[in-house]
């Protein structure tokens, strides 16, 4: 980054010149007064993004700005194009905040070491005599940190986005050299070193002690003697000068010509680099002066002024990049500024703001729920979810205890226009839905109820005749149904075997007790007694030719015979 171009947008982005108008705009604008009949406090003259410029900032600039213009001695046509200037500086600065804002670069870290900068400068011993002594000044402590910061800030901003993307290859510096030679072109200059002895301080009579200064002169005699005979001026500049510059080697610096006394120039410029006088009189005592480097008047040669070139082709560069860059800026930003101010740096292609009425938003609609007849609408027995029919939204109605013969009362749906038919809940006849009344003279035919488990049976009939219309065609590979024959002898075989394989007889079937069952526990001597048998008479078939035989008594069977035989 070239430090002078930096220096320069330093100026830009400080707080001092960026906002222009005219005088008579400003006495309008202050003039003005608040539309409620209060006093204006703050007048804002921009809005950029998130930020605001007032007019107390603007006039801030513009003050500073002349101030800066009279002391670099500037003509009214400058001081007047910087004025105009100033409004667009001034949103140049909030640009690249806010774009530093957006990267991350907040500039804490270069903020103290620029503090402590200007700290050694001024040799104060800590940044709280800092704050002091720009506090005496009248200066705001924060506001010069603030001004600080915002320079780090730009500086960072444009070396990451704009100074980052430009290359200088050695071709292109060549060919600026060759196209502006006119602006390396020097005077003659030469690059001095010194080897003071002094004479000490004068006496009161205001001359020199004599013994002093051929002291003096013996040693600057001395001195030239090694030089002579290749001794380093350097080192001997640090073991015998007497000048400030002693610990440097003697190093004085650049001159040019009229800059040095007359004496010392006519003994200089014509020497050569790497030559040295002799020693030369002078009210600090005696001085020998060497030619470090002679530069010609003239165009310097390219290798000589190379990196001057690298600098200003760079500026030269950067300058249309960065304009083109804060252009690209504006388009994307938004930027309100007030009637009567002008920017100088505005783009065709910005997006102006557009300000309306206020209208507050329309009602959302609801969506018009229907309730249904409780669980009417709704697949699985205990389901709850909501069905959509015809745009709107039927959800189940709350479950209602309905006596026979009696119709619904809370949850039949209403009616949607004139163009729809009430329901019938069963009470009256269809005809009762038409327009005309009902012939009383017809007879009236009422619908037949059904129950619950007719309907249930019917919705299963009509799924599975779905599932059935729904079947893959006939395979032609399947066999045909077995006729009653097969189906005969299937069952044949499939019944069971007999014994000794005989399946004419049945397996007879043990006869089960069909009396009066008693319990094992009664067979014993506690078993009640059962009744006498009453007496039947026995008759035998009568055989021909022979007498009838006498009636006699049965006798009665012992009961406990066949048990003790079972036993």
């Amino acid at each position: 980054m070239n430090p002078r171009f930096l220096s320069s947008s330093a100026a830009l982005v400080l707080g001092a010149a960026l906002c222009a108008l005219p005088m008579a705009a400003q006495n309008q604008a202050a003039q003005s007064s608040s539309p409620f009949g209060g006093t204006v406090v703050e007048q804002i003259i921009a809005r950029v993004n998130d930020q605001i410029i007032t007019q107390t900032d603007y006039d801030t600039a513009l003050q500073q700005l002349d101030n800066e213009g009279r002391q670099r001695g500037e003509t009214m046509q400058e001081m007047a194009d910087a004025r105009r200037n100033l409004l667009r500086d001034l949103i140049d600065q909030q640009l690249w905040l806010s774009k530093g804002k957006e990267l991350g670069i907040t500039g804490d870290t270069e903020l103290i070491k620029r503090l402590d900068d200007i700290r050694k400068q001024y040799h104060l011993a800590s940044l709280e005599d800092l704050q002091k002594a720009a506090e005496e000044q009248g200066v705001s402590y924060a506001d010069f940190k603030q001004n600080i910061r915002n320079q780090i800030i730009t500086q960072d901003v444009m070396r990451q986005e704009v100074g980052s993307r430009i290359q200088i290859t050695p071709g292109q510096a060549r060919q600026y050299y060759e196209e502006h030679k006119q602006d390396f072109q020097q005077p003659e200059s030469i690059h001095l070193s010194e080897i003071l002895i002094s004479t000490g301080a004068a006496g009161a009579n205001g001359q020199d002690d004599p013994a002093k200064v051929a002291e003096a002169k013996a040693k600057a005699d001395d001195i030239e003697a090694r030089l002579n005979s290749g001794g380093d001026f350097a080192e001997l500049a640090r073991r015998f000068s007497n000048g400030p510059t002693a610990a440097s080697g003697g190093d004085l610096g650049q001159f040019r010509r009229g800059a040095l006394a007359k004496v010392l120039e006519e003994k200089t410029f014509s020497l050569n680099a790497g030559q040295w006088t002799q020693p030369i009189r002078t009210r600090q005592g005696w001085i020998i002066l060497k030619v470090t480097q002679h530069t010609p008047a003239g165009v310097q040669p390219f290798n000589q002024v190379e990196d001057q070139v690298d600098q200003a082709l760079y500026m030269s560069l950067m300058e249309p990049a960065i304009r083109a860059y804060l252009t690209k800026m504006r388009e994307e930003a938004f930027i309100d500024i007030k009637s009567g101010y002008e920017d100088s740096g505005a783009s065709p292609n910005e997006t102006k703001p557009v300000f309306s009425a206020y209208v507050p938003p329309s009602p959302k609609k609801r969506a018009k729920v229907e309730r249904v007849r409780y669980r009417e609408n709704t697949r699985g027995f205990r389901s709850k979810t909501e069905k959509k029919k015809d745009g709107k939204i039927q959800k189940p109605g709350k479950k209602e205890k309905i006596r026979f013969g009696q119709a619904p009362l809370e949850t039949l749906p209403t009616a949607t226009d004139e163009s729809s038919n009430t329901v019938n809940a069963g009470a009256l006849p269809e005809s009762a839905n038409a327009a005309e009344p009902p012939n009383p003279l017809e007879p009236v035919v009422q619908e037949k109820k059904t129950r619950f488990s007719d309907r249930a049976r019917y919705e299963r009939s009509r799924k599975n005749k779905k599932k059935k219309s729904k079947a893959p065609a006939a395979n032609p590979m399947t066999p045909a149904p077995p006729d009653a024959a097969e189906v005969a002898n299937r069952q044949a075989q499939s019944a069971p075997l007999g014994l000794s394989g005989d399946t004419s007889k049945k397996k007879e079937k043990h006869a089960t007790t069909t009396g009066e069952k008693t319990r094992y526990s009664e067979t014993g001597r506690n078993a009640p007694k059962a009744p006498e048998p009453v007496p039947q008479m026995t008759i035998a078939p009568p055989v021909a030719g022979a007498p009838a035989p006498a009636r006699q008594p049965a006798q009665p069977q012992n009961q406990d015979q066949p048990q003790n035989q079972q036993q």
